[in-house]
């Protein structure tokens, strides 16, 4: 017996799991052994600190991507010596290894991301039949690079100025919770706190649990939930009538926003009862009056990533309004593109481009506009009808299959078929409905929310989690939907 569990244990260690993640059963048992030995040695000595929590965020990365995860620590060691020679270095040298050092940060994720891509379009350029590599895609090397090349490019310009020796940069580029879909985090953000030896803060503990929960719910609850029937649309769209294809594309929307929002929350969650403070990542993004404001309260750390490091560098709103303009859609169709190796992405972003473009050439106008509660109701819906459009596209596999969605919707459409889809499928149009009004709360509701989770006594938060655990047990797929960002 004893040998059995042995051996179990041992696999355990030593299988990669291609669905492991935060969200998982064996993660939070593994989580809560790890925490009970982490809360000990923070006790006793930082440095001891630094390098545990960073072998078990390297154990997490080989348990997501096997020994795929050696890119990670050599992408931390390359990226650390060179920027830190680079600091050393002045004039034309100095720039010369700067960019020396972003395109090896960014070279694991153009090949293993980009390369059969490219390899489509140089087919399709040249008429050649050469055939797609098989490449797998490590999970989270969209995230890691690109937090590398921040704070590379940061350190050339003197953004971050403190000297951060290899364990501490090595805690940041590869921290478990950012690990698999971001938040991308700047260095500025959490290299301080990396720096600073101090105790455990209890408040952020209760709200680094609150934040678990809320994840919990959106993620592992709702989207999970709600993804077969979404599944079902994308795959066939004309197996459905109009109405149930709108009810697929409007349940992707809401999908999205718990699955991506979810794992931030818990990414956040986690790194909170650990003692450091990340920053928010979505705030209600679906309450947005208008594109420009969109991209201010979704994924923000990719917006403001792509602000600072492409559109800005680019000339921003410097150069005259068509370089602006110009500018606003090269960022965004890279932030498509960066989602993925797909034309569909490509689509995705110049829709958001030529979104925020419009915005911005009409807002003159736009501000002349009474500003009333009416007003406010058109411009938020012009805003919605457009996201969830432009989310078609982002799901869909091909454009034929996002065009016969759409066009489907449109010419199929009848409230005939509510009365029989909401007695069909009652807990899914409930957890819709519920998503999309609690979606509606403002952010100051919800604060305070979570202010009354931490002050509440341990009993109630104790009984808040085990219902939510519950929850998510009774309504759990056999098949567990993967993080959405994870592929990205």
């Amino acid at each position: 017996m004893i040998q059995q569990s042995f051996q179990s244990l041992l696999q355990f260690f030593t299988t990669p799991d291609k669905d492991w993640s935060i969200v998982t059963m064996p993660f939070m048992v593994l989580f809560i052994v790890f925490f009970a030995i982490f809360i000990f040695v923070n006790r006793r000595r930082h440095t001891a600190m630094l390098a545990y929590v960073v072998l078990f965020s390297l154990f997490f990365a080989y348990k997501s991507n096997g020994w795929l995860m050696v890119l990670l620590p050599a992408t931390t060691l390359l990226s650390w010596w060179l920027t830190d020679r680079m600091k050393r270095c002045s004039g034309g040298g100095r720039k010369a290894l700067m960019w020396l050092t972003v395109v090896l940060e960014l070279l694991p994720l153009l090949y293993f991301k980009y390369t059969n891509f490219f390899i489509e379009i140089f087919n399709e350029m040249t008429a050649s039949n050469f055939a797609p590599l098989s490449i797998l895609l490590p999970v989270g090397i969209s995230f890691y690079s690109l937090q590398a090349v921040s704070y590379t490019v940061d350190v050339y310009k003197g953004k971050f100025t403190l000297d951060v020796n290899l364990l501490e940069y090595a805690f940041y580029l590869t921290f478990f919770p950012l690990l698999m879909a971001g938040p991308i985090t700047r260095a500025e953000v959490l290299l301080p706190q990396v720096k600073e030896r101090k105790p455990l803060d209890e408040p952020l503990i209760y709200a680094g649990l609150w934040l678990i929960i809320v994840g919990l719910l959106k993620k592992a609850l709702v989207a999970d939930y709600i993804a077969q029937y979404n599944n079902w649309i994308f795959e066939d769209p004309m197996g459905f009538s109009g109405f149930e294809g709108a009810m697929g594309v409007l349940g992707y929307t809401l999908q999205i926003y718990l699955d991506f929002s979810g794992y931030s929350d818990m990414s956040i969650g986690i790194a909170a009862i650990m003692g450091f403070q990340l920053r928010e990542n979505f705030n209600f993004p679906y309450q947005s009056l208008n594109l420009t404001e969109f991209w201010r309260r979704w994924h923000i750390a990719l917006s403001t990533w792509f602000r600072d490091y492409v559109y800005i560098p680019l000339g921003g709103n410097r150069k005259g309004k068509w370089r602006t303009y110009l500018n606003c859609f090269i960022s965004m169709l890279l932030s498509g593109l960066w989602h993925g190796a797909s034309w569909m992405f490509v689509i995705w972003g110049a829709m958001h481009g030529v979104g925020l473009i419009i915005h911005k050439a009409c807002k003159s106008w736009l501000d002349k506009i009474p500003n009333t509660w009416y007003v406010k109701i058109v411009a938020w819906f012009i805003t919605f009808v457009f996201v969830a459009v432009a989310w078609v596209f982002f799901r869909s596999s091909s454009v034929d299959t996002a065009v016969t969605l759409l066009n489907h919707i449109a010419v199929d459409f009848s409230w005939d078929y509510l009365p029989p889809f909401v007695t069909t499928r009652f807990m899914w149009t409930l957890f819709l409905v519920l998503g999309f009004v609690l979606h509606g709360l403002r952010k100051r509701h919800s604060d305070r929310l979570g202010d009354w989770f931490v002050r509440s006594p341990w009993l109630v938060k104790l009984l808040i989690f085990i219902v939510v655990m519950q929850l998510v047990i009774n309504f759990r797929q056999d098949n567990v939907q993967p993080f959405i960002y994870a592929q990205f």
